[in-house]
C-alpha cells in the first residue's frame, strides 16, 4: 500500500516545489522593478502557470486536458469581460471630450 502511494508524494512535493519557485520569481520580478506592461505581462502568465499547476495536480485534471484548459481560460475571458465594462464608459468619456 505505501509503495502505491510513495509516487503520488512525490508527484505533490514537485508540484509544492514548481509552486515556490514561481512564486519567488514572482517576487523577484517586482523586487527588480521592471517597465509596468512588462511586470503586468509577467505576472499574468506566472499566475496563469500557478493555477494551471493547481488545477492539473491538485484538482486532478491533469488527464482531462480539456477541463483544465477550460478552468483556466474561462476566467481569464470572464476577467477581461468585466475590466472592459469598467473601463469602457471611462473609455467613451475622454474620447468624447477631445
Amino acid at each position: 500500500m505505501a509503495e502505491t502511494h510513495a509516487g503520488g508524494y512525490k508527484v505533490y512535493l514537485t508540484t509544492w516545489i514548481w509552486l515556490l519557485v514561481i512564486t519567488m520569481l514572482e517576487i523577484g520580478i517586482v523586487l527588480v522593478r521592471v517597465p509596468k506592461t512588462l511586470l503586468v505581462i509577467s505576472l499574468i502568465i506566472l499566475a496563469l502557470m500557478k493555477a494551471a499547476l493547481i488545477m492539473a495536480y491538485f484538482m486532478h485534471l491533469r488527464y482531462e486536458r480539456l477541463n483544465l484548459i477550460y478552468a483556466v481560460v474561462t476566467p481569464m475571458f470572464f476577467l477581461a469581460i468585466v475590466l472592459f465594462s469598467m473601463l469602457g464608459p471611462d473609455a467613451l468619456h475622454v474620447f468624447r471630450s477631445r
